[in-house]
């Protein structure tokens, strides 16, 4: 009884620790961020998509995520790429592989797909805000 409750315990605390880490992106992960006429082409539709696979949650809002970078890079007269683009993505973008860029990447490994908790989505707003103050700052100083 003592090694249930001991147990019980400790998932209780793993379960509560869990920390979002702050926002990062690398852009179009393992793949141009444009062409070569246009380096950065694309890149925009990568960040947000890096967005959404930072803060994960359910598997819906991954099918959805996905549709929007595929959407977006065919805005940009790319049609055919944003489909192999869609397709890399959905390949080799599930939580379960231990990636840097992953669904839920921001949280521990092994989240899986889960919608976010109020707890959660207050951990997403604060890093949010804790970005939009650094770049606030950052640009700043350029000037």
């Amino acid at each position: 009884m003592k090694a249930l409750l001991i147990i019980i315990c400790t998932i209780s605390v793993t379960a509560a620790a869990a920390e979002l880490k702050p926002f990062t992106t690398d852009g179009c992960s393992l793949f141009p961020d444009g062409d070569t006429e246009n380096h950065m082409k694309w890149m925009e539709c990568c960040i947000r998509h890096d967005y959404a696979y930072w803060k994960g949650g359910a598997q819906k809002e991954r099918i959805h995520a996905d549709a929007q970078l595929q959407q977006c890079v065919a805005d940009l007269g790319e049609e055919n790429l944003s489909y192999i683009m869609q397709i890399g993505v959905q390949l080799g973008g599930a939580p379960y592989f231990p990636t840097w860029y992953r669904w839920g990447y921001g949280w521990p490994y092994m989240r899986g797909y889960k919608e976010l908790s109020a707890s959660e989505k207050g951990q997403v707003k604060t890093r949010i805000i804790q970005l939009n103050e650094l770049l606030t700052e950052f640009l700043a100083e350029e000037n």
